[in-house]
């Protein structure tokens, strides 16, 4: 099986095929070639991201607790090392954040959850997250139909002289048993081509031990205990091939990616039933690719495919309820054309065209088995002056779904639905200084989602009588960046303040089962919130440390009917306060990193009363590495302490968080 599946992967690699990163991203690896970039198609809003050291120095072991430190984001993380883990934006929902893996979105029609668990940090290079929407020209239009966006940036190989290929190695324990096996080889083939082969291997048993304490609602003790964690144990694969290459004024790329995973589902842990007997297995491969030219000096165009095939195995063996057994397959192609255009020195336009079509087919008895085509088309024009960037843009999305009669002789719910929306959106960024060190930006967006397979067609999974969420999105902000040349190396400040309208918001929560959700159409929400963050360096000889501080205030309040008891009531698992430290410093080989994460209270339920409140929780994190040279080999040692003070949380409730707990890994590059 594990031959087939290399073998799966290397031979598409020989295959010349599309781009993957815009041009000036691939110009900066392959330096033999230069390829041009305008400004006029750059970004209007800045982003959020971390990348290279900074991800080196978190120690992170997926994507998901990267993107902890963000401001505006919250995790969802059901516990252990295989447990799901999905992120809420600025209090819309995951399913209103859209995730690009080097540029092409990761879908799941089924439910709308992309569990980043699933994603190993061990070869990106940048993670970087957009609120609203990246605001370049050329992108494709799906970018446009998102509350906000998050990008995966793969390493990119780079070869210095006479170099021809890397081999980088990386071992892991920790908690759980947990051991990660991991494995990148980099392969320069010619002066304009080259490629990466990476692979990875988690698996735990999934125990830990965690204190269970709940109160009555008189305020008495009704558990207060110390258990270990069962059924979350993990056995994963993941293996991905990239080919990387420049042609005149153009890059492409191909890649090929699988992830293979067995893993037992702990559940909730609710009256006084401390173990499940779920489990999911998952074998998730797609295949893509990207091919993207400066056709001229003002023309600049860019094609992008993918075909995804998704499995998915849920099995509930539990004898005391009904036992489950069934198998899902999800299918998906996908084909996007982007086109930029400079009119003037000033004036840039865009067009974007996208058509994916998605399937998924069930061994269950009433499965309709839906299918889903989409049409996007988007249209922007940007200004670039000397103090003022513009962007405004206009997105058409047209879907319409359709499902064979289940085997029971009823009608799919949804099944010919159709929906067609405009969506527009204004972005600007105005720099008041004759450098552009300080900015003023904001902008203004509508969005919309439209409701996943389970909403429309599975009452056992969600609602069939959900709503589509729509959404109207404000935002003002100002940043500051300063490069120095003493004691202070850099300097970044910015601040945002926005309100979000949401309306027939939709709240998800797992049914007692995590692979099963139970759907909520909340009618109305409003969102205010602001989102700090201020980062510095400093230098002083050979040492160096840096300090990177987030602050978010959210109140997302309902504001359906001011007949509910729960009206202007915050809605579930927004925090009004929360934010992220990160301290680290180096000297030598020698780095030391510090982070908190810091979580205010928040309620499981719509109504905001004290026995629906969740205590505010934190967590620190250290971690010391060092670093040595030998020759061409560097290797470096990490020892890590998560949870330092060993502090008992639930991110999400019933769902407890590991204590005090340790890990150590080697890093070795050849």
């Amino acid at each position: 099986m594990l031959k087939l599946i290399i073998t799966s992967l290397i031979v598409p690699l020989s295959v010349r095929a599309l781009a993957q990163t815009d041009t000036a991203a691939v110009s900066s690896h392959l330096e033999e070639v230069e390829i041009v970039s305008h400004r006029t198609f750059s970004d209007v809003i800045p982003s959020q991201s971390l990348g290279g050291k900074e991800l080196e120095r978190l120690n992170s072991l997926n994507i998901a607790d990267a993107l902890r430190y963000f401001s505006g984001l919250q995790v969802k993380d059901y516990g252990g090392v295989g447990g799901i883990k999905t992120v809420n934006i600025r209090s819309m929902g995951s399913q209103h954040l859209g995730v690009y893996y080097d540029g092409i979105e990761l879908g799941n029609a089924q439910n709308g959850q992309i569990d980043l668990g699933q994603f190993s940090l061990d070869n990106i290079e940048e993670v970087t997250l957009y609120n609203g929407q990246k605001s370049s020209l050329m992108q494709t239009a799906s970018d446009y139909g998102n509350a906000g966006s998050v990008y995966l940036r793969t390493r990119q190989p780079r070869f210095k002289g006479g170099e021809t290929h890397h081999l980088k190695g990386k071992v892991k324990y920790g908690l759980s048993n947990m051991l990660c096996l991991s494995m990148l080889y980099e392969q320069r083939f010619s002066d304009n081509v080259n490629g990466s082969f990476s692979l990875g291997t988690v698996t735990s048993d999934g125990k830990y031990q965690f204190r269970y304490m709940r109160k009555n609602s008189d305020g008495t003790t009704a558990y207060d205990t110390t258990a270990v964690r069962q059924n979350g144990d993990i056995q994963s694969l993941r293996l991905e091939g990239n080919v990387n290459g420049t042609i005149e004024r153009g890059a492409w790329n191909v890649k090929a990616y699988t992830y293979l995973s067995n893993r037992g589902i702990p559940g909730a842990i609710v009256n006084n039933v401390w173990r499940r007997e779920e489990r999911q297995a998952d074998a998730n491969t797609f295949f893509q690719g990207s091919w993207q030219k400066d056709a001229t000096d003002a023309y600049s165009l860019r094609v992008m495919a993918k075909y995804a095939n998704y499995h998915t195995h849920y099995q509930n063996r539990d004898t005391t309820t009904m036992t489950v057994d069934n198998r899902y397959r999800q299918q998906e192609a996908y084909l996007s054309s982007s086109h930029a255009v400079r009119l003037l020195p000033w004036l840039s336009a865009s067009m974007a065209y996208d058509v994916r079509y998605s399937t998924l087919t069930a061994d269950t008895y009433t499965c309709p088995e839906p299918r889903r085509w989409e049409h996007l088309v988007s249209l922007a024009t940007a200004v670039a002056l000397k103090q003022l960037s513009a962007q405004a843009s206009m997105l058409y999305t047209y879907a319409k779904d359709s499902g064979k009669e289940a085997a029971n002789g009823t009608t799919p719910v949804g099944a010919g639905m159709k929906v067609s929306r405009l969506t527009p959106a204004l972005f600007f960024s105005y720099y008041p200084l004759n450098t552009r060190c300080l900015s003023l930006r904001g902008y203004v967006k509508h969005s919309f989602r439209m409701p996943t397979f389970n909403d429309l067609y599975y009452t056992s999974m969600g609602n069939s009588n959900l709503a589509p969420e729509k959404a109207l999105q404000y935002d003002l902000g100002i940043q500051y960046d300063k490069q120095c040349q003493g004691i202070l190396s850099s300097l970044h400040l910015q601040v945002d303040g926005y309100y979000n309208s949401v309306k027939d918001k939709i709240i998800a929560y797992p049914k007692g089962q995590q692979f099963r959700w139970t759907m909520l159409n909340l009618g109305k929400v409003h969102i205010t919130g602001i989102d700090a963050e201020a980062a510095a360096r400093v230098r002083l000889g050979r040492a160096e440390a840096g300090l990177r501080v987030q602050y978010t205030y959210q109140k997302a309040i309902d504001v359906t009917s001011s007949g509910d008891s729960y009206y202007h009531h915050q809605i579930p698992y927004i925090p009004l306060h929360s934010g992220s430290v990160i301290l680290d410093a180096a000297w030598r080989g020698l780095t030391f990193t510090y982070s908190f994460i810091y979580t205010g209270e928040r309620y499981s339920q719509q109504e905001n009363i004290a026995y629906n409140r969740l205590q505010p929780w934190y967590t620190s994190d250290a971690s010391l590495s060092y670093r040595a040279t030998v020759g061409k080999t560097a290797l470096r040692t990490t020892l890590e302490v998560n949870n330092l003070f060993s502090q008992d949380y639930d991110v999400i409730l019933n769902y407890p968080m590991p204590q005090r707990n340790f890990a150590v890994s080697v890093d070795v590059e050849i």
